[in-house]
């Protein structure tokens, strides 16, 4: 039988056979290490510890939304990376009953592998589409009209012989995950019904956090042990999975697999994190603000050739837990380290200098 399937132009979207062909791999995309042990995923909006005020709203708009029996309106979670947004949309497929789809900005290069994608989708799926701010702009176009009147607007046919044809979707659930929301176009920002920003975790979040974790593992913990490393996860649950997965490694080998505060501190030295969290990379930060540059202020490009890093890294993995410390400020002359830092490293602490920076 003959395949009549529409072929999309070239010009916006590729062929669909060919799109289709890719689906597998756009739909799974490169999966972070962490992400690997899925039973340490809570699987309920109950089972969620920390982000209270965001958990209070989502469980008012799954509530609303099964009253309805409809489909949940479209939501963008947004905030620092390892906070639980692939989490969250993944516990809103199991709230309501659907299937998610998850997918990468990357990974949808073309606007034909966005078409591939939105015609496999069933009536209340849920695509989750991670580090959206990456979608290009073709993608973009085509994402649109499917989110807000759920219709999929191809090209049939090449050169003076191509039409438009209008293809009608199944009612849908956009989940859109970003650490940079400025980078997302006010067009598509303003087509999700719901924008929650997940902050960063405090401690006694944390320590519940990894005390779950460590019992889902059947890995013995007492309160000091989860402590420690609950404390030193810079307010971030992958972190502190991490970490607590190399201190049980710690344990098994070098004690006898229980995890109490001498272990956890021991592991954590080993590792090079302090008890504020501050790894090699962070001390390396500050040290050469203090040290080679009179505590600022310096410019970024300046430090990442000091330390043999690159800016970026300073700029999206350093900086925010420092800046959130009062280790470091941005000036517009550039990066100065503050009273606390100089503290933490036992340096003393030159108040004139850091004046004359500032001003």
């Amino acid at each position: 039988m003959a395949d009549d399937r529409p072929e999309l132009n070239n010009d916006s979207n590729e062929d669909l056979e060919t799109a289709e062909s890719k689906e597998k791999r756009v739909l799974t995309g490169k999966r972070r290490a962490e992400d690997q042990d899925q039973s340490l995923r809570p699987q309920k909006l109950d089972d969620i510890i920390g982000q209270e005020r965001v958990i209070e709203n989502l469980k008012i708009l799954v509530g609303a939304a099964r009253k309805r029996k409809e489909p949940l309106d479209h939501i963008l979670f947004y905030g620092p990376p390892g906070l639980g947004k692939t989490t969250l949309s993944h516990v809103m497929g199991k709230e309501m009953g659907v299937n998610v789809r998850p997918t990468a900005g990357p990974s949808i290069e073309r606007a034909g592998d966005l078409a591939a994608i939105l015609t496999h989708l069933r009536e209340g799926d849920i695509l989750f589409i991670d580090e959206i701010h990456r979608l290009g702009k073709a993608v973009e176009e085509i994402l649109y009209p499917a989110m807000e009147d759920f219709v999929l607007d191809i090209v049939v046919g090449k050169g003076p012989a191509a039409k438009n044809v209008r293809l009608n979707l199944p009612h849908f659930t956009v989940v859109g995950a970003t650490t940079r929301l400025a980078l997302l176009t006010g067009a598509l920002r303003s087509r999700f019904g719901a924008v929650y920003r997940l902050d960063l975790y405090e401690t006694p979040a944390m320590v519940q956090i990894v005390t779950r974790a460590a019992k889902l593992m059947k890995t013995p913990i007492d309160e000091g042990g989860a402590q420690e490393i609950g404390s030193r996860s810079r307010g971030t649950p992958r972190i502190g999975l991490r970490l607590l997965k190399r201190v049980r490694d710690y344990a098994q080998e070098r004690a006898d697999g229980n995890i109490n505060a001498k272990i956890a501190d021991d592991a954590l030295d080993l590792l090079g994190i302090d008890y504020l969290g501050l790894d090699d990379i962070d001390r390396r930060v500050l040290a050469t603000i203090i040290d080679k540059f009179d505590g600022g202020p310096v410019g970024l490009d300046t430090i990442a050739a000091s330390i043999t890093e690159e800016s970026d890294t300073i700029e999206d993995v350093c900086e925010p837990y420092l800046l959130q410390l009062g280790f470091l400020d941005r000036t517009p002359r550039g990066r100065v380290a503050l009273r606390r830092a100089y503290e933490h490293l036992g340096r003393p602490f030159n108040g004139r200098l850091a004046q004359q920076s500032l001003l």
